[in-house]
């Protein structure tokens, strides 16, 4: 679970009850005491009323809510836009998942954003060839969460095939096409490869620590690095703050 959802989820907590021992609270996130001291000294620090009394628990003040959520016009228009994006080019689990994000946000909004939201007049028309591209990237996602070795049964530009295993690391798309960042064990080096070009992927039932050695970090030292050697800009869009860094050239 991420942070700022534990966290979320403790106010939630907190709403639903009188008061709460430390203990009950850990149990029910499913995290140490010691994480819940941390993350409660955090909140109040941030101004949320989080009240403990000795040999009772915790409470929250009567009348705390969360501030709604809200949004400019361009904003929802990003994120329609990034949805559709996701539903043509994506796989059909994170076309699901983004499809129910949306749906959330929807019956969070005013009714006059809403529509600004739904209608959106951008689209990402995605045609056959988008879900042939993108029919490995579900076991690809579920491999780079895991960290589980896989094993590609791929076909290079010039035709010619051969099986590898491989550390996969990240996804990259590049508007018609998805590249997967990883560490080839054949080569014993980092390689971007292609989705649409992999015939199958199959589990090899092996992990890897990426703490203990190739990583995504590391690639993304190389590319830069290469980048800068051979002067090429880096590409439109490629960083977004706290949420995408820069990835491999297709």
């Amino acid at each position: 679970m991420r942070r700022a959802d534990r966290l979320f989820q403790l106010i939630q907590s907190l709403r639903s009850r009188r008061f709460a021992t430390g203990q009950e609270l850990a149990d029910t996130l499913g995290i140490s005491k010691r994480t819940l001291y941390r993350d409660v000294q955090d909140l109040q620090r941030s101004g949320v009323p989080i009240r403990g009394e000795a040999g009772v628990g915790y409470r929250l003040e009567r009348g705390f809510e969360l501030p709604p959520l809200t949004f400019t016009g361009e904003e929802l228009e990003g994120l329609a836009l990034g949805a559709r994006i996701v539903a043509a080019w994506g796989d059909p689990e994170l076309a699901k998942a983004v499809g129910a994000a949306i749906s959330k946000i929807e019956a969070v909004i005013p009714p006059g954003l809403r529509e600004t939201l739904m209608d959106a007049p951008l689209f990402a028309p995605g045609f056959e060839r988008a879900a042939w591209m993108a029919r490995h990237l579900d076991a690809l996602r579920r491999a780079i969460g895991t960290r589980a070795v896989v094993r590609l049964r791929y076909e290079r530009e010039d035709g010619e095939a051969s099986d590898r295993d491989v550390r996969p690391l990240g996804l990259y798309f590049w508007g018609n096409k998805w590249t997967l960042a990883a560490w080839c064990e054949l080569r014993r080096d980092y390689r971007s490869f292609r989705p649409d070009r992999m015939e199958s992927v199959e589990a090899t039932g092996r992990l890897f620590d990426p703490s203990e050695g190739p990583s995504l970090q590391e690639y993304l030292r190389r590319t830069e690095q290469e980048g800068r050697e051979s002067g090429s800009p880096e590409p439109r869009g490629m960083r977004i703050p706290g949420l995408a860094p820069p990835g491999p050239r297709p």
